[in-house]
């Protein structure tokens, strides 16, 4: 279960229902339907001011209260000055969305022949309630008003994407400049392959309260220096695991590192080519792995899948410290592995990884991404990071976070590395393994921000310090 009373409102992510309930919830306060309307409308209208320069803007309005809103924003941009026709092929049908048309005084185009040219194109056609495709003909609208436009607004969710699943119910919808949320965040606007289709992601709120067992947005942690009396052992010791391939373990420990841990130790056959300032071990794992000091284990980046990597494998697992398995590690589990362990244990899978390990451990089916890391995590006892364009998180007793969308620059060879390293570094400060995660998430994504473009993974991790003295 997440801990709400961690979180703040803006870092949630609703489902359609927990949304609805949500909104139920305020109205039962005393706040009405249309004052939920009016405050959407003006938070949005005060972005597509922004966006829009004072220039033409057109408001496309559907019936419902997503069509409200839409009302509600062109009679806000009327007010302050700004240019703007709404185009409404269809009549309000909510209560809601009747009182906002009433209110607008602006003109009204019914989206047939010519259509407007302007700025900024205001999607508020359909919302997040969608499940079903656009008709053609409103497909086709849209798409027609976006190519008239300089820049494309999304009010809550573009028209045509499923917001529970981030999957798209049209096909060839228009790419949008900026995404407005309204209340809270939606999974489609974490999600592939919706994401990649809204542009900017701004939250405009409405007063919505924290809600029990919502997912969070990963957003930036707050990062304390370590104190007066700190020591490396008390900042914590990284155990790296290496194997048969030690450039991955390598990238690794640099980027832990860089990401928090006092002291990281990599053990690996041999000291060649690794940097002077990290300390290599060498000799069996088992004694190496046998220091009472050590905060946490990392294994799995060029750990190899032979014998001696099984071996390996097998001794991290049974040491009762947090252990982050990554790479060839998640080929090589299985749950009889598991099985006696009490230690926590991170996950780090990227969409083949994460096939093996659902048929490892005989998960349930799932459609969505989210629902795989959900069963995933439930099945195996684990931290799940299902890692890619879209990055879900998911705890064993129902945890779930989302990244936001980083940089396309990761799909790098040997950055999935950098971030099992990133990840095992903030583990080892003593963090707990969900809350360490995401920290470590969010330090990669970070990372690919402020690093040159294109970059080596080699640069990424060397890019990790600063992305944590962001967070300082």
């Amino acid at each position: 279960m997440t801990h709400v009373d961690t979180y703040a409102s803006s870092d949630q992510i609703l489902t359609v229902a927990q949304m609805r309930a949500a909104e139920e919830a305020l109205i039962a306060d005393g706040i009405s339907v249309d004052e939920l309307m009016q405050r959407a409308g003006q938070g949005a209208a005060a972005w597509v001011w922004r966006v829009s320069g004072g220039n033409a803007v057109s408001v496309l309005c559907g019936p419902g209260n997503n069509g409200g809103d839409g009302y509600v924003i062109a009679e806000s941009l009327r007010r302050r000055g700004g240019k703007v026709v709404v185009i409404a092929p269809m009549a309000p049908t909510t209560e809601a969305a009747k009182t906002a048309r009433a209110l607008y005084q602006g003109e009204v185009h019914e989206g047939e022949g010519d259509l407007p040219r302007g700025e900024v194109f205001v999607d508020c056609l359909f919302g997040s309630g969608l499940s079903r495709p656009l008709e053609d003909a409103h497909r086709d609208l849209v798409t027609r008003l976006a190519a008239r436009h300089a820049k494309a607004v999304a009010v809550d969710m573009p028209s045509g994407i499923a917001s529970d699943s981030g999957l798209l119910l049209n096909e060839d919808l228009p790419a949008y400049t900026l995404t407005l949320a309204l209340g809270a965040w939606k999974f489609a606007h974490f999600l592939m392959p919706a994401s990649a289709r809204m542009g900017a992601l701004r939250l405009v709120p409405i007063g919505v309260t924290p809600v029990e067992d919502a997912a969070q947005a990963i957003a930036r942690p707050e990062i304390a220096a370590p104190p007066a009396d700190a020591h490396k052992y008390t900042r914590g010791l990284l155990a790296v695991v290496g194997g048969a391939m030690p450039g991955a373990a390598i990238l690794a420990s640099t980027a832990a590192q860089g990401a928090g841990a006092g002291y990281v130790k990599l053990f690996a056959a041999d000291k060649r080519n690794c940097p002077s300032d990290l300390v290599v071990e060498t000799g069996p794992v088992s004694e190496l792995l046998s220091d009472h000091r050590n905060a946490a284990i990392l294994v799995g980046p060029g750990l190899g899948r032979d014998g001696a990597a099984r071996e390996r494998l097998a001794i991290a697992l049974a040491d009762p410290v947090p252990v982050v398995l990554d790479a060839d590690a998640l080929v090589l589990l299985g749950p009889r592995l598991l099985a006696e362990r009490s230690a926590p244990v991170i996950a780090t899978p990227h969409e083949g990884e994460l096939v093996a390990l659902e048929r490892a451990f005989t998960c349930e089916e799932g459609t969505t991404r989210i629902e795989r890391a959900v069963a995933l995590a439930r099945a195996s006892g684990m931290v799940i990071v299902a890692k890619g364009p879209d990055t879900v998180i998911a705890g064993p007793e129902g945890e779930l976070a989302c990244a936001p969308r980083a940089s396309a620059w990761l799909s790098t060879a040997g950055t999935g590395d950098v971030l099992a390293g990133t990840i095992a570094s903030r583990l080892a400060t003593g963090l707990d393994p969900f809350a360490a995660a995401c920290e470590g998430v969010w330090l990669h994504g970070e990372a690919a921000r402020l690093a040159p473009k294109p970059f080596t993974a080699s640069q990424l991790a060397e890019t990790i310090p600063a992305a944590l003295a962001a967070c300082l």
